[in-house]
């Protein structure tokens, strides 16, 4: 009873991925036979594969982990926070872009393509 036990833990599943190189390989075998029996039926049947490869991806949908959503309760970002300029304060005046490191009091004033740190 103990030989069968272990015999059955010893023995493995075939990996998905072996089964997708035998496709893949039985794939080109086919595409090849095709391009020896005329070049046009090749091309045609490389671009219709191609084809609807790309229109399975895009038909495809996509899980919920991919695009979570926030957890419940989260308070909405500023519109600073959105653009990924968190910490940053921005002025406008006299014709200058006045931005304010909020985390290390830097301040630089851009002014005619020049930039200053004040």
């Amino acid at each position: 009873m103990a030989a069968r036990k272990k015999s059955a833990e010893t023995e493995r599943e075939p990996s998905r991925a072996a089964g997708g190189c035998v496709l893949v390989v039985l794939a080109g075998a086919a595409l090849a036979g095709v391009f020896a029996a005329s070049t046009e039926a090749g091309i045609l049947t490389l671009w219709v594969v191609a084809a609807g490869a790309l229109w399975r991806a895009a038909r495809k949908k996509m899980p919920d982990a991919a695009n979570p959503a926030p957890p419940p309760g989260s308070t909405p970002l500023s519109e600073a926070e959105e653009a990924g300029h968190g910490g940053v304060r921005v002025e406008r005046r006299d014709g200058m872009l006045v931005l304010y490191d909020l985390s290390e009091e830097i301040h630089f004033t851009v002014s005619d393509g020049e930039v200053n740190q004040a």
